[in-house]
């Protein structure tokens, strides 16, 4: 019995050894590395929450774009900085702001005959250009801006300019506003000018990013689409009646 067994055992041996020389079962092949996940990273937005439609000046060959505040007289230049008096005490309302009204009053007052004088000056030179038809083209020339004061994406930075300038006028004296507005008013255009900047850089990451994911469901191409800006401003009779535009009638009359 015990031989039977000892053969038996050495039978299933034999067998396991003869299936061991037989053909191997190929190995399983590698499962497929996992696929590489896509992350797109968020689609640029416009600074400052502008809209992304907005048409913004372009520049010229000197880097500079145009502006109602470039390439104007000194009686001009005065009367614009006196408008962003104007734009800014009425559009900063934030406490922060409280102290241009203060000032901008306060530069009424004390520069009254000064900015009747310039503003008869260009009175004369828009009649100087146009006629005894000088009114209109000056409005017009006017709600620019104030338009141009009141972009709405500049706002904060433009009070906060404005808030600056009407703190160093309070120091100048009558004979010293044209020369104070001829350094001044660059202060206010450069919020326009670092704004557009920065605009232009939006539209050129969107269109890296819309060339490598597509663009976004319903977007607009501010590229291609009409501009927006600022809603106007209804002009109105100003400074002692003589035909300057302002959005109200000004301060500390």
């Amino acid at each position: 019995m015990i031989g039977y067994k000892r053969k038996q055992a050495m039978g299933l041996a034999m067998l396991a050894l003869v299936a061991g020389c037989g053909p191997q079962a190929p190995p399983p092949k590698p499962l497929p590395p996992p696929p590489v996940a896509v992350v797109i990273p968020p689609r640029p937005m416009p600074p400052d929450f502008a809209s992304p439609n907005l048409t913004v000046p372009q520049a010229d060959a000197t880097g500079l774009r145009y502006s109602v505040n470039r390439n104007i007289t000194p009686a001009q230049t005065v009367w614009n900085l006196r408008s962003a008096y104007n734009v800014a005490a009425l559009n900063c309302p934030e406490p922060k702001f409280a102290e241009i009204v203060i000032n901008y009053r306060v530069f009424l007052k004390a520069h009254a005959k000064g900015l009747a004088a310039f503003n008869r000056k260009v009175d004369a030179e828009f009649r100087g250009k146009y006629g005894a038809a000088f009114i209109a083209p000056r409005e017009k020339y006017m709600t620019e801006v104030y338009n141009h004061y009141a972009l709405p994406p500049t706002l904060d930075a433009f009070c906060t300019a404005v808030l600056a300038v009407s703190r160093d006028a309070r120091a100048i004296k009558p004979a010293e506003l044209e020369a104070f507005s001829a350094r001044s008013l660059p202060n206010v255009e450069v919020v326009f000018d670092d704004f557009y900047r920065r605009y232009d850089a939006y539209r050129l990451a969107l269109a890296d990013w819309t060339a490598r994911y597509g663009p976004a469901p319903g977007a607009a191409n501010p590229a291609s689409a009409p501009g927006s800006a600022a809603a106007p401003v209804a002009p109105v009779q100003g400074l002692g009646g003589t035909g300057a535009v302002v959005p109200v009638a000004p301060l500390g009359r």
